[in-house]
């Protein structure tokens, strides 16, 4: 298998150029929070010889074949099992840090792990398949009305309580073990007005996704903890590629970088200076020429900051 034929790293030289002022000095520390297969770690070793990589990621395989591609670059890389609501753990005083959110390439292209809709597989979909519940579990144990939520929520899903109440009917004929039985599912159960604006299970499947992995309570956590790690010049860019993701970055992102002053106040303390400052005018996309070339970047939105202040130390840069 030849990773980089089958694996583009999105909007990689933009990643590189938001990243690259916080890491010219020597012994600098990337953070490469979902590392995948390693192909935005890469391409940042080969450009900065004097950085050092700690690359975390939840999924096994994933880790394997990033090490696979990375062990030319020896002792300058620290792989990390982990989910990165850690990285608190694994981030402080780092230069720079880099979360590219949600599926990755390996997962959706291994029919196996049940991710994507479009090929028949078991319905596993945890990134990680050394834990937690399957997909095809919490079909067979969540009640029509939880499952409902989590379409809602996970998916913004419009025929979420049609879709939770045909499964719930189906699964009393037989389990719903296989994607290719949940996609028969859910297309039984939509309009055909509706099937005609889109794949029907595309969100039920991402909601799923989402809920197996506990992906926006994690990011929910891991976003503050790696600004809290970042050392002042350091800089954050978080690659998001469906709005819930991107709705918490932005967040996270305008609470660090607005003053805390009380209103009225004549006069802006140290104290209640912007911890951050946002590097990107909103969220930015991949220009056309990359959308063409990898499909996989069309949905991605971009988001960068740099700490300007260490408010333990009330210190400005």
């Amino acid at each position: 298998m030849d990773i980089r034929q089958i694996h583009t790293p999105v909007m990689l030289d933009r990643c590189v150029e938001l990243l690259a002022p916080a890491l010219q000095h020597e012994g600098a520390i990337l953070v490469d929070a979902t590392l995948g297969m390693g192909g935005h770690s890469e391409a940042f070793l080969e450009r900065m010889p004097g950085i050092r990589l700690v690359g975390l990621d939840r999924d096994t395989d994933a880790l394997r074949i990033a090490g696979q591609r990375l062990a030319r670059f020896g002792d300058r890389v620290t792989l990390v099992h982990t989910v990165y609501d850690a990285i608190g753990e694994h981030a402080r005083g780092a230069s720079g840090i880099l979360f590219d959110l949600g599926v990755s390439s390996l997962q959706l292209d291994e029919a196996e792990r049940g991710f994507a809709y479009a090929k028949d597989a078991p319905l596993d979909m945890r990134m990680d398949q050394t834990t937690g519940t399957t997909a095809a579990e919490v079909l067979a144990t969540y009640g029509e009305g939880r499952l409902r939520g989590i379409f809602e929520r996970f998916g913004e899903e419009k025929l979420a309580g049609r879709y939770a109440r045909a499964i719930v009917q189906a699964r009393q004929i037989a389990p719903i073990e296989r994607s290719g039985q949940l996609v028969d599912i859910l297309q039984t159960a939509t309009p055909a007005a509706v099937q005609r604006a889109g794949h029907p299970a595309k969100r039920v499947f991402q909601a799923l996704r989402i809920e197996v992995n506990h992906e926006l309570n994690v990011l929910a956590d891991a976003i503050p903890a790696a600004m809290d790690a970042l050392t002042v010049g350091g800089r954050i860019v978080v690659m998001s590629y469906q709005s819930l993701e991107d709705r918490l970055v932005k967040q996270a992102f305008a609470a660090a970088s607005a003053s805390t002053a009380p209103a009225g106040l004549p006069v802006e303390l140290p104290e209640h200076a912007p911890r951050f400052r946002t590097l990107t005018k909103g969220a930015e996309q991949a220009d056309e020429a990359e959308r063409a070339a990898n499909p996989r970047a069309i949905p991605v939105r971009l988001r960068a900051a740099e700490r300007v202040r260490d408010e333990r130390r009330s210190t400005a840069r």
